[in-house]
C-alpha cells in the first residue's frame, strides 16, 4: 500500500493524493493549482496516472484548490463515483459550472487581445518602414522590450515560466518565490468548459457526516466535520491490501478554527490512526484573537466612512465571504459602524450563500440561535449583489464611501483585479485582506510593501491603504493545528507518520518542530513522492 502526493506537498494549493492497495486506487481530492502563473502551470502538467484506472475519488470540500480539476478527470475517461458530503455536492458543482464558464470566458479575452496586439505590432512595422533605419526597433523600445522579458521569464538563472515543470532539476519551490507582483485574468485555452463540469457533477455521491460508506474494494470511509466551509470534510479511510491488516489513514483537508462563526468547529479524532495528513497553511503563526480582528474591522469601516473612501475586501466566494457579511452584520447591529453601502461583487458567492441558508443543520448553537429568534446572519442590510459584468464595472461610479466585496481572495483573478485596477493608486482606498495570501500571489506582494504592481499588463503605481486582518481566516493557526493533532499523541493507535501537506516550505517545516514535539513523527513529502504506508 501507497500513498502518492501529487499535489499540496511543498505548496498550499493543488490537493491531490492517491492511494493505491493491490486491489483499489482511490484519489483524495483533485485541485487545482492557484496563486502565482507558475503555480497555475502546473494545472497542465498530465496527470501521474491513467484516470480510467480509478476506482473512486473522495472530496474534502468545495473550494477550487480541493475539487478544480476534477472535469479533467471526466475528460480523461474517469468514470467512477466522487464521494462528498451533500452540502460539498451543492457548493461543488456550482464551483465547477462557474470555472468552466470563467475559464471559456478567459481564453476568449486572451484571444481578442493577442488579435489587438498583433494588429498594433502590424502597424508599427509599417510605420517604421518608412522612416530611416526601417524595420529597426528604437533603442528605447527595445531596451523596454529586453528588461520586460528578463523580468518575466528569468528566474535565478532559469527560464521563467518553466517550458517544462518536470525536467530534472526543475525547483518549483524557487520559482514560486522568485515571482514578481503580477495578475493576469486571461488564459490561453480552457482546461474544460461548462458541459465537462456538468458531467462530472453527475458522478457525484453525496453523503452525511459519521457515516461510514464503501468507497472501493477493500476501502471504507467516513466524512467527519472540518470546521472550515460549509460541508467541508476530515476523511478517514481504512484501507487493506488482499493480505494484511487494514490501515486507518486520516485526511485533514483544510481545517477551520475553533469557534469560527456559522460552522461548527472542527471534529477531534480520538480514536487514532497508523498515518494522518494534516494541513499546515499557519505553520509557525498565529491568529490574534477573534475580538480583535472584528475591532480592526470596525475601525477600517469607519476610517473609510469618515474619508468617504472605498473599501475593497479580496475574499473568496464560499466561506470567508460569509463570514465577513456575518461580522458586518453583528457591527452595524451593535451600533460600532455606520451603514456603509455594501456591493457582494461576485454572483457566486450569492449562490453560495443560498446553499449555506439550506443547510441550516450543519450550522454552530450560535448561528442556529439567530435564526430561531428571526434574524439573518447571511444578509447585510441593502447590500447590492451584481450578477453581471456591466453592473460590476458600474460600482467605480457609485456613490461615497462604499464597500466591495469580491472575489477571488488573493487577487490571482476574478472581478476583484478589476477593482484593484481601479483603486490601486487611489489613497482614499483601502484593500483589506481578510485571509491568507500564498507566497508569490499579487496579494502576498502587497503585502509585504510592493510599490508597483502589473495588472493585465500594466503598471501601477501603489498608493491606496493596505490593511490585514488574519482573525477571519478559515484555517487553524500552529497552536489550533496542534490542539487537532494532540489526541493521536494520546491515543493506542498512534500514528506512524504525520505529514504536513497543505503548506508553503517554511510553513510546513515550522509545523513538523511541533509535531515532533509531541511525540509524533513528522514528515515532508515532496511533488509527486511515493511513500509505503507499512
Amino acid at each position: 500500500m501507497r500513498l502518492r502526493f501529487l499535489g499540496a506537498a511543498t505548496t498550499v494549493t493543488g490537493s491531490q493524493f492517491l492511494l493505491e492497495t493491490d486491489r483499489a486506487r482511490v484519489l483524495i481530492d483533485c485541485g487545482m493549482f492557484q496563486g502565482s502563473p507558475h503555480e497555475v502551470e502546473r494545472n497542465r502538467v498530465p496527470f501521474s496516472f491513467e484516470p480510467r484506472s480509478l476506482d473512486a475519488v473522495v472530496l474534502t470540500h468545495a473550494h477550487l484548490d480541493h475539487c478544480g480539476l476534477l472535469p479533467m478527470l471526466e475528460k480523461q475517461g474517469f468514470r467512477g463515483a466522487i464521494h462528498l458530503t451533500r452540502a460539498t455536492a451543492e457548493l461543488a458543482g456550482l464551483v465547477l459550472l462557474d470555472s468552466g464558464k470563467i475559464q471559456v470566458e478567459q481564453a476568449k479575452e486572451r484571444r481578442e487581445r493577442d488579435e489587438r496586439h498583433a494588429r498594433r505590432d502590424t502597424r508599427r512595422r509599417a510605420t517604421r518602414m518608412g522612416r530611416p533605419g526601417a524595420g529597426a526597433p528604437q533603442l528605447g523600445e527595445a531596451v523596454d522590450e529586453a528588461a520586460a522579458a528578463e523580468q518575466e521569464r528569468r528566474g535565478r538563472g532559469r527560464p521563467w515560466p518553466p517550458d517544462d515543470p518536470q525536467e530534472p532539476g526543475f525547483d518549483p519551490e524557487e520559482a514560486l518565490r522568485r515571482q514578481p507582483p503580477v495578475a493576469e485574468t486571461v488564459i490561453h485555452a480552457p482546461l474544460y468548459d461548462v458541459s465537462d463540469a456538468e458531467r462530472t457533477i453527475a458522478l457525484f455521491r453525496g453523503h452525511d457526516y459519521e457515516q461510514p460508506f464503501e468507497v472501493a474494494p477493500g476501502v471504507r470511509a467516513v466524512l467527519r466535520d472540518a470546521g472550515h466551509i460549509l460541508g467541508s470534510a476530515i476523511v478517514v479511510v481504512d484501507a487493506a491490501d488482499e493480505q494484511g491488516p487494514a490501515r486507518r489513514i486520516v485526511f485533514s483537508g483544510d481545517l477551520g478554527r475553533p469557534g469560527t462563526p456559522i460552522i461548527r468547529d472542527p471534529t477531534l479524532i480520538r480514536e487514532g490512526a497508523d498515518h494522518v495528513l494534516v494541513e499546515s497553511t499557519y505553520g509557525g503563526r498565529e491568529h490574534g484573537p477573534g475580538s480583535v480582528a472584528i475591532d480592526l474591522l470596525a475601525e477600517v469601516v469607519n476610517a473609510v466612512a469618515d474619508a468617504d473612501g472605498v473599501l475593497l475586501v479580496p475574499s473568496f466566494a464560499i466561506g470567508r465571504t460569509q463570514e465577513v457579511v456575518w461580522a458586518l452584520d453583528r457591527l452595524l447591529e451593535a451600533g460600532r459602524i455606520p451603514h456603509v453601502p455594501l456591493y457582494l461583487d461576485s454572483p457566486m458567492a450569492s449562490h453560495a450563500s443560498d446553499i449555506y441558508r439550506a443547510f441550516p443543520g450543519y450550522y454552530d448553537e450560535e448561528t442556529a440561535r439567530l435564526l430561531h429568534d428571526g434574524r439573518t446572519p447571511l444578509d447585510y442590510p441593502g447590500a447590492t449583489v451584481t450578477r453581471t459584468g456591466a453592473e460590476s464595472k458600474a460600482i467605480k461610479r457609485a456613490k461615497r464611501p462604499l464597500m466591495i466585496v469580491a472575489s477571488n481572495g488573493m487577487l490571482t483573478g476574478g472581478r476583484v483585479v478589476h477593482h484593484l485596477r481601479d483603486l490601486v493608486g487611489d489613497p482614499h482606498a483601502t484593500i483589506l485582506f481578510v485571509g491568507y495570501q500564498g507566497e508569490g500571489t499579487l496579494g502576498r506582494h502587497l503585502q509585504d510593501g510592493t510599490r508597483q504592481v502589473r495588472l493585465d499588463g500594466a503598471w501601477h503605481e501603489v498608493r491606496c491603504g493596505v490593511r490585514s486582518i488574519d482573525g477571519f481566516s478559515a484555517h487553524g493557526d500552529e497552536s489550533e493545528l496542534l490542539d487537532w493533532l494532540r489526541p493521536f499523541a494520546a491515543a493506542d493507535r498512534r500514528p506512524r507518520h504525520v505529514f504536513a501537506v497543505h503548506g508553503d516550505p517554511e510553513a510546513s517545516a515550522a509545523l513538523a518542530t511541533g509535531i515532533a514535539q509531541l511525540g509524533l513523527p513528522p514528515y515532508l513529502p515532496r511533488w509527486r513522492e511515493a511513500v509505503e504506508l507499512d
